[in-house]
């Protein structure tokens, strides 16, 4: 390993830590310091940082990937998302910072669904933590099995004398460095973190694909068209309807992801938040068009120069080693390990939140001094990350799998419930159970089936889809049937 690649990615590491430091001093006195920084995070900040957490090693490697094994059809995904986010930010984002506040200064999303169906309070606080805790745990465990097979892959050998592998090592690393200053800061270190990671990020998606393209042996991007891949650059090209649908279907997830949403409820005043949906949304944009333009691209590039490359979602990384300096290559790895660790670290925090919020000051202390809650808080964050350690430490294990079913799971069961909790004023608390569940359950139910795979002698369908509609359907039903009629005593 290059000596300059090593002191950028060292750099970066310790920049990491100083931001955990600065954060330490500056906001962890209280409950609401470390878990949402005092609500005051400027719109640009909170912007970056909920782009950051959400778009975690698939921008950089899951993405291209798709794009250079089957060309521009693939750019679907990226299009539902990005949709999926401009509706999050324009129903969800005031609304949320508002009501979060206004009902009981809420510090959770468990806990505002409590505070606004208090009728079903435990239920719906207990329910949902459950799920945000079993499901996090696995989120953040396929992160860190990206930062392990990064690792293995770029920097094989560079401790030799350890007891661990490089697979093992790069684990260890990753979650040691999101510990320390995800501890250390709480959420204003995340959220400070998460806004460097983020312009590392959108840096490296802006160099990649133009070094790729212009750079030597790129030919100017002309090779694009003589990829051998039949449609590469056709948008529709072997696109079935259901497959359109599973694609741009992926953005209804964005209103039930926790880690996302939580960074509206921190935004300084409600005021701010078209500002910060511009900041988020620009960013998503260009970072999204960058990552498909590597893939199309990096595919061209290979072609050309009659190179093999194993695993198409390793085509960041190759591109990173061939054609540029040690100490950019290191940088460029510093921006792939920004993107696994800003997710890690919201993931971790919105999980020991809960454990505190939900668990702990519900049942166990319910007058913890606010001293208290934030050790506690810190102590969860610890023990999350442990058992997201045992998870990811099989390297063959199936939790990468799981991340897309996740997704699924989070946008079904807390989707339609965050989207009618704030817009609709005669949803019941026993609505707002039956959507958790039956969201939850059709998307498992699907899996098992197989459909998501196969569907009706087709390909499958994306289990978000029946998920969703079945989790909207069963909270206006039930809401209709337990609440009050207009004008009823």
């Amino acid at each position: 390993m290059n000596s300059a690649t090593l002191a950028s990615l060292a750099a970066y590491f310790v920049l990491m830590l100083a931001i955990g430091l600065y954060a330490w001093r500056k906001s962890t006195g209280d409950s609401e310091g470390y878990l949402l920084a005092g609500r005051n995070l400027p719109p640009s900040v909170a912007a970056l940082s909920a782009g950051a957490s959400d778009m975690s090693g698939w921008l950089l490697l899951g993405l291209p990937g798709a794009l250079y094994a089957a060309g521009l059809v693939e750019a679907w995904i990226g299009i539902g998302l990005f949709l999926g986010a401009v509706a999050n930010w324009i129903i969800v984002a005031p609304r949320l910072r508002e009501q979060t506040q206004r009902l009981g200064n809420a510090l959770t999303i468990p806990q505002f669904l409590a505070n606004r169906f208090p009728e079903s309070g435990t239920m719906l606080r207990v329910t949902s933590a459950v799920i945000v805790v079993a499901f996090f745990t696995v989120y953040t465990a396929a992160g860190l099995v990206g930062g392990g097979k990064l690792f293995e892959t770029a920097f094989a050998g560079i401790l030799p004398n350890t007891m661990f592998s490089d697979y093992m090592l790069g684990i260890l690393i990753t979650a040691g460095i999101v510990l320390a200053y995800t501890m250390i800061g709480g959420f204003l270190a995340v959220s400070l973190t998460d806004f460097v990671q983020g312009l590392i990020m959108m840096g490296a998606l802006i160099i990649m694909p133009l070094v790729v393209m212009f750079g030597p042996g790129g030919s100017a991007g002309g090779s694009l068209s003589e990829v051998p891949v039949e449609g590469f650059l056709d948008l529709t090209h072997g696109l079935t309807a259901i497959g359109f649908i599973s694609a741009v279907t992926w953005g209804l997830g964005y209103f039930g992801q926790p880690h996302i949403i939580v960074r509206f409820m921190a935004i300084d005043k409600v005021k701010n938040v078209p500002r910060a949906a511009a900041f988020g949304l620009g960013w998503m944009g260009i970072a999204l068009a960058g990552s498909i333009g590597l893939g199309l691209a990096g595919r061209a590039y290979v072609e050309r120069n009659g190179l093999v490359v194993d695993d198409p979602e390793t085509i960041f990384i190759v591109m990173a080693q061939l054609l540029f300096h040690p100490a950019v290559t290191g940088f460029l790895y510093a921006a792939l390990l920004a993107a696994i660790m800003s997710t890690i670290s919201s993931q971790l925090l919105v999980s020991s939140s809960s454990l505190t919020e939900d668990f702990y000051r519900l049942f166990l202390r319910r007058n913890a001094s606010e001293a208290e809650a934030v050790n506690v808080s810190r102590i969860a964050v610890a023990l999350v990350a442990i058992a997201a350690c045992v998870l990811a430490s099989d390297p063959n294990s199936e939790v990468l799998g799981l991340v897309a079913n996740a997704w699924a799971g989070f946008g079904a069961a807390f989707g339609p419930l965050i989207l009618l909790a704030l817009t609709w004023d005669r949803m019941t608390g026993a609505g707002a159970v039956a959507g958790l569940v039956t969201g939850a359950g059709v998307v498992a139910g699907w899996i098992a089936l197989g459909w998501n795979k196969a569907f009706l002698g087709g390909p499958g369908l994306y289990e978000i889809v029946p998920g969703f509609a079945a989790a909207l359907g069963a909270i206006i039903l039930v809401s209709m049937a337990t609440g009050k009629r207009p004008g009823a005593m």
